[in-house]
């Protein structure tokens, strides 16, 4: 495992998580332009995120057993949060959104990257999402989401004055993400980096799968 801070998932040609389309603003390989249309009516930043170049996709397709792609795209959103702490400093930075889709994948090679991600970066100020292909959810205001046509993680920074609202089943990440800073702590700290004791060490973080 890396942490490397180069930009963002790590293109792969081969292995369990096989490289379809590099990092781009405008996705040929999947459709997305009518659900990124539909989301924006569930998420303020969106558009202008869009509109200002600053949300990319790297597309994917699920080539191998469950585990081993969920390593990889455990793998994948390390590299895609490491790069996106170097930008801080850069204009607009509040809007950059990096989106690992991964074709060919159902909601299960999700769960486990998305919840050990998302605590492993909460306090550095990094926020995950996940949405996997399938699943209708409504926002909090009630209204339905959009189903995704693809499964996918999002990367961006956390927005403290409103993430925190969205983490009311986890109190104690929302605790975290609601004064989260920067300060250029190694996240693995302490940790030992191979997929398989990350994934013990999220289990312990939540008394159920989440």
């Amino acid at each position: 495992m890396t942490t490397a801070r180069t930009e963002g998932a790590r293109p792969s040609s081969a292995g369990p998580l096989r490289l379809v389309e590099d990092r781009t603003a405008g996705p040929t390989t999947v459709d997305v332009t009518g659900y990124v249309r539909a989301m924006s009516a569930h998420c303020p930043y969106l558009a202008p995120s869009v509109e200002g170049g600053l949300t990319h996709w790297t597309v994917y397709e699920a080539a191998g057993d469950a585990p081993a792609v969920e390593e990889a795209v455990f793998e994948a959103g390390v590299r895609s949060a490491e790069w996106l702490r170097t930008q801080a400093d850069r204009p607009r930075a509040a809007l950059l959104c990096e989106n690992i889709a991964v074709r060919s994948a159902g909601r299960e090679v999700l769960a486990w990257p998305h919840w050990a991600l998302k605590n492993l970066y909460a306090p550095v100020g990094v926020m995950f999402g996940k949405f996997p292909v399938g699943e209708q959810i409504a926002d909090h205001r009630g209204r339905v989401v959009p189903e995704p046509p693809l499964s996918f993680l999002v990367v961006r920074f956390v927005v403290r004055a409103r993430d925190p609202l969205f983490l009311s089943r986890t109190p104690d990440l929302a605790e975290t993400v609601a004064v989260a800073a920067d300060d250029g702590r190694d996240v693995f700290a302490g940790l030992p980096r191979d997929w398989k004791n990350i994934k013990l060490w999220a289990r312990e973080r939540l008394p159920k799968r989440p």
